[in-house]
């Protein structure tokens, strides 16, 4: 059966008493309340077609891990209801209940059965699960001993075993080393492309716009919105600025993506443009052509200091590079109201055909959450085609050098 979820008007609520003294004298006598009500989830709908990926992302405290206890049926919730069709694996926690004076072995037979497998598929897919966990011998040792990256190895191994309907990771996979997050984000991108339905929670901005089609963005328990991963996760970064005073807005350009602008407005980009060898700008470029990226600078306030940075992006939103002058140049001091800057970054554009955008940043000290003059995402769209370099795949252009030694003797 295909994979699906419906969340329908969610919500979760809890009661929190001022005393233990309260708590028994509402037991004792139900019809006059002591306590007061918490809402950490409310009126939370949506839903993830089969075959779709949907993130979450939000500030710790948002409800996320609460959420996903809720679709996956661990708490119950207050108001509101959860469908989902189709076999569902769930990593919420590390270790998945792993009791730790079994071994790793045994615990994967106890797992494997709350998700629905037999005996029988345990014992045909346990060299699999070895394989895949890659913990050698630890396998036959006690839980206990195991490193917390070693129980989420097991754990993912064991939930991923057989190609579930639904997925739902949530950040478990950030205990792991980085070879294994490699290795286990492969096998969540295999099971994408099969058709399964994936719901993952990730402060990972690179997991949430490689893998998702769609993102939520949780703020104070409610879905503060839904959009692509890369207008969400825009959003996101421009909403911790935001705590820290500053504003925050969203404009739709005219090729229908979502801007995202945050900051207090005390100095703005006024121009952006990348710039040919001759000066001249343009919207194509060449791979491994010069190029420059100028920028253009109002100061609105006396600022006794300011960095421009900038970002390069690629079509999903994704870092491909960024610097700014606080770790180039010296930073630039006793900037006047009404003063007008133009920044230019020459660099050679090695990198692969496709769309790209820049994002431009205003700022004191070395990022962007210390004081937020303008962050501007989307600030310049282009384009990279490769007119003159033998064909490769990728974002990058590193054009190699190969070269083949045949060795002394002949080939048979």
């Amino acid at each position: 059966m295909n994979g699906s979820i419906r969340v329908n008007h969610l919500g979760k609520a809890y009661r929190r008493y001022h005393s233990h003294r309260a708590r028994l004298l509402e037991w004792l006598m139900p019809s006059r309340p002591r306590h007061e009500t918490i809402w950490v989830l409310k009126d939370i709908s949506f839903a993830v077609a089969p075959g779709q990926a949907l993130g979450i992302i939000g500030i710790n405290g948002a409800g996320k891990s609460t959420l996903l206890k809720l679709i996956t049926g661990t708490v119950a919730p207050s108001t509101g209801s959860v469908t989902i069709n189709g076999r569902v694996a769930a990593m919420l926690e590390l270790g998945m209940g792993f009791h730790p004076d079994f071994t790793g072995r045994q615990n994967c037979y106890m797992a494997g059965q709350l998700l629905g497998l037999t005996v029988d598929e345990l014992d045909r897919l346990m060299p699999e699960i070895e394989a895949f966990a890659e913990i050698g011998e630890y396998i036959d040792q006690p839980v206990r001993v195991y490193s917390s990256g070693m129980q989420m190895r097991l754990a993912f191994s064991v939930a991923t075993a057989r190609r579930p309907d639904v997925l739902i990771v949530d950040e478990a996979l950030s205990v792991g080393d980085a070879y294994f997050q490699h290795k286990s984000f492969e096998r969540i991108r295999g099971f994408r492309a099969e058709g399964t339905t994936l719901l993952i929670v990730s402060h990972d901005k690179g997991a949430i716009q490689s893998v998702c089609d769609r993102a939520i963005l949780l703020d104070r328990g409610r879905v503060s919105k839904e959009g692509t991963p890369e207008e969400i996760m825009d959003l996101y970064n421009a909403m911790l600025a935001e705590r820290e005073g500053d504003n925050v807005r969203q404009e739709t350009l005219d090729s229908g993506k979502v801007q995202t602008i945050s900051g207090t407005g005390q100095a703005t980009v006024e121009h952006v443009a990348l710039l040919k060898d001759d000066g001249e700008p343009a919207e194509v470029h060449g791979t491994g052509t010069n190029v420059t990226l100028e920028m253009r600078v109002a100061i609105h306030d006396d600022l006794p200091e300011m960095t421009l940075g900038y970002r390069i992006k690629d079509r999903l939103g994704q870092n491909i590079f960024g610097t700014n002058t606080f770790h180039k140049l010296k930073p630039l001091t006793n900037l006047r109201a009404g003063q007008r800057l133009t920044v230019r970054a020459s660099f050679p554009l090695n990198l692969g055909p496709g769309s790209y955008s820049v994002a431009t940043a205003l700022h004191s000290s070395d990022n962007h959450l210390t004081a937020n003059y303008e962050w501007r995402d989307l600030a310049l769209v282009f384009e990279v085609m490769n007119l003159k370099h033998s064909y490769f795949e990728g974002c990058t252009w590193l054009d190699p050098e190969i070269a083949i030694d045949h060795g002394d003797a002949p080939c048979a």
